[in-house]
């Protein structure tokens, strides 16, 4: 035997080698500075179960008040609309004035009266048609009553209306504002003049006079002649039934 080591010893002793040279290196490693990593602070807001953030929860909403029902004024009362009587001179009692021709005085007023209380029911007037004669009459109460009638045609040149109260009133100055609003309107709307002079003693005490209430302002009203204003009076009786309608308009609203 020569007295060299075996084999298995050199290996054993170069891996040995081996190890202390890494063992070294790592320490030079450490002692040169390695990275600094900082611990995982995220962890703790991580659900655990999902490993994702977890959310702050919202606070609840607090509820809005339910609004207060809007509540509509209740509208003021209107005003009761004011009453108007209209006779229709001579209807269902007789004729009246009758022409040479056979036209007829009852039925120029029946038509007319009857446009003047359309015209006022239209306007908001509680308008109502009432006849010659009537038991509706006695003790009538209405902020204006007005009975038309026509004059004869027995005087073919004549031509004009009239317009009168009672002789007698209770309430005089409120009558004279009637009569003079409708010979004014009336006057503006037909054209035709008024003869003051020619008022008759029947129509100051017109019978219907003595028997609606004393308070109830009332007037009396000639259209016209049958004669020579006839063609206003047939053919433009909404013309002269607007005149009659304005007039007591006029009394009422105080113009």
């Amino acid at each position: 035997m020569t007295g060299k080591p075996p084999s298995g010893s050199r290996w054993a002793v170069g891996l040995f080698a081996v190890a202390f040279l890494l063992g070294i290196s790592y320490v030079g490693w450490l002692a040169s500075g390695a990275p600094d990593v900082e611990p995982d602070t995220t962890r703790s807001a991580l659900d655990p179960a999902t490993d994702r953030p977890t959310r702050t929860p919202r606070p609840s909403r607090t509820p809005r008040p339910s609004r207060t029902p809007k509540v509509s004024p209740t509208p003021s009362p209107l005003p009761p609309a004011f009453k108007v009587g209209i006779v229709a001179g001579h209807w269902k009692n007789d004729s009246g004035a009758v022409c040479d021709d056979g036209l007829q005085e009852v039925t120029i007023n029946l038509d007319v009266a009857a446009r003047v209380v359309a015209i006022l029911q239209y306007e908001g007037y509680d308008a109502e048609l009432l006849p010659e004669f009537s038991e509706k009459l006695a003790g009538y109460e209405a902020d204006a009553f007005v009975s038309i009638h026509t004059d004869a045609c027995n005087v073919p040149e004549a031509s004009g209306f009239k317009v009168a109260r009672v002789a007698a009133s209770a309430i005089p100055e409120e009558e004279d504002r009637l009569v003079a609003c409708l010979i004014q309107e009336y006057g503006e709307a037909t054209g035709l003049s008024f003869h003051r002079n020619s008022i008759t003693y029947d129509m100051r005490d017109y019978h219907a006079f003595n028997e609606i209430h004393p308070l109830t302002p009332g007037a009396i009203i000639e259209l016209g002649f049958m004669g020579a204003d006839r063609e206003l009076l047939s053919e433009n009786a909404y013309q002269v039934a607007q005149g009659v309608a304005r007039g007591i308009a006029c009394f009422l609203e105080g113009d």
